[in-house]
């Protein structure tokens, strides 16, 4: 039996400004930070003697695996990605980068940025465009009603206000 597995999607291509600011900080202290510190300690635990035995060089060795591997990834990543800064020609409707307020049917409220697979933060409130509550949402203006199906059910939500930063 083969152990082959399909690559992953990137998902939609798109990001915020702040999207990309934060990947290329992130490559940016990994390449000219990171990187140079571990090699440095790479080389010194090599200058001790035995590699074979010397936990430290091991370590630096995957740490350095770990950093080139990310390093990779977010160089493709940032040349694929198209980063979306204007404001849509209609503002009352819900696009890539708005800020959504809904309402269940229960009266709670909840407020989400729609942004890009790369952004995906729970705990800032935004949310993929390729979730199920973002591909409902996306061209729904004020008062919309908007059904996604979710692992408990069907759950409904109104859109009560849409923002542009």
């Amino acid at each position: 039996m083969s152990r082959y597995r399909p690559p992953r999607s990137a998902g939609t291509p798109l990001i915020t400004p702040e999207g990309e600011a934060r990947m290329r900080a992130e490559l940016h202290e990994l390449w000219h930070v990171r990187r140079p510190q571990v090699t440095q300690s790479v080389s010194e635990a090599a200058a001790q003697g035995d590699r074979s035995e010397n936990a430290e060089y091991t370590y630096g060795k995957k740490m350095l695996r770990e950093i080139d591997s990310r390093v990779r990834f977010l160089t493709k990543r940032l040349e694929s990605l198209k980063v979306v800064s204007a404001r849509p020609s209609d503002p009352d409707k819900v696009y890539f980068g708005a800020w959504v307020t809904v309402e269940d049917e229960d009266g709670k409220e909840a407020r989400y940025r729609i942004v890009g697979p790369d952004e995906l933060d729970l705990k800032q409130n935004m949310i993929s465009i390729d979730s199920p509550l973002a591909r409902a949402l996306i061209g729904k203006s004020l008062d919309a009603e908007v059904r996604v199906q979710a692992p408990t059910g069907d759950k409904t939500w109104y859109v009560i206000a849409i923002d542009y930063p």
